[in-house]
């Protein structure tokens, strides 16, 4: 058969962005959710050779990156089909673990990549208030019910309370990374699940990832300078974006705020 009947490869592609979890009022962040109908309907696409997903993400939610990624693993099963994943600007905390859920996993030499580790957060105001004047009253029903109140004094047992959450929850992590890289991580000394966080060219020769390239010229050596990508894209509706332009300017600047302090995390 002469090669101008050679039907084109095709390849299915989604693209997660942004914070993982809740980011915001009517603000559409990475969630199981928001993400679970595009997920399968690029897994459906007939005789697709694989699933791209690209992921620029600096993490949030554990469990909505836990989900995320199971449903992207048992989708894979279930059609019998490759995923291989591209790291922009960061794939780091819950957005490397959505990462490995691929069968490989590339990125940019200046990608930031990792943070394997689990991170709690606040502020504490308990001066601010005696200064200015406010008695602070809080009732419970459950003695530990207002633990890390930003407004008390820190208590030793619910410091060890959220500590033992959080090696939980990053024994969880650690066992995604291991499932999905086994032989191939090269530790090399460096303690690979302690948080830090490498640039792609050394996260590859730790085994993090498994090779520098972006999507187009990645899919293009796999599957031939022809290959068809299909992208899949959530799009946004004429309602949220009338709810989202409608949020008045504190909202706003506390949510820009919020996913601006988790960005920054990883110098951006």
């Amino acid at each position: 058969m002469f090669s101008f009947f050679k039907k084109k490869k095709i390849v299915a592609h989604i693209k997660l962005n942004g914070v993982i979890g809740n980011a915001g009022k009517f603000k559409q962040g990475i969630d199981f959710a928001g993400q679970e109908e595009i997920i399968e309907k690029a897994f459906s696409l007939k005789k697709a050779k694989a699933v791209a997903i690209t992921i620029n993400s600096p993490g949030g939610s554990p469990v909505q990156s836990h989900l995320i990624y199971k449903f992207i693993r048992t989708q894979a099963k279930k059609n019998k089909i490759k995923v291989i994943v591209f790291a922009e600007d960061v794939a780091a905390s819950g957005g490397y673990l959505i990462a490995c859920a691929g069968d490989e996993i590339y990125a940019n030499s200046s990608s930031i990549i990792g943070s394997i580790g689990v991170i709690y957060s606040s502020f504490g105001f308990t001066e601010l208030i005696k200064k200015i004047g406010v008695e602070r009253r809080v009732h419970t029903a459950g003695k530990n019910k207002s633990s890390l109140d930003p407004f008390q004094e820190e208590k030793l047992e619910d410091i060890e309370r959220l500590k033992n959450i959080q090696l939980d929850l990053h024994k969880d992590f650690i066992k995604v990374v291991e499932e999905s890289r086994g032989n191939k991580i090269k530790t090399d000394g460096i303690e690979l699940f302690s948080g830090e966080f490498w640039a792609g060219r050394k996260a590859k020769e730790l085994g993090l990832i498994d090779g520098l390239g972006n999507a187009n010229e990645i899919l293009k050596e796999k599957f031939g300078e022809d290959v068809v990508i299909k992208k899949f894209e959530k799009s946004k509706g004429w309602l949220s974006k009338k709810f989202s332009s409608s949020i008045n300017q504190v909202d706003q600047l506390a949510n820009i705020l919020e996913e601006r302090s988790i960005w920054q995390r990883y110098g951006f």
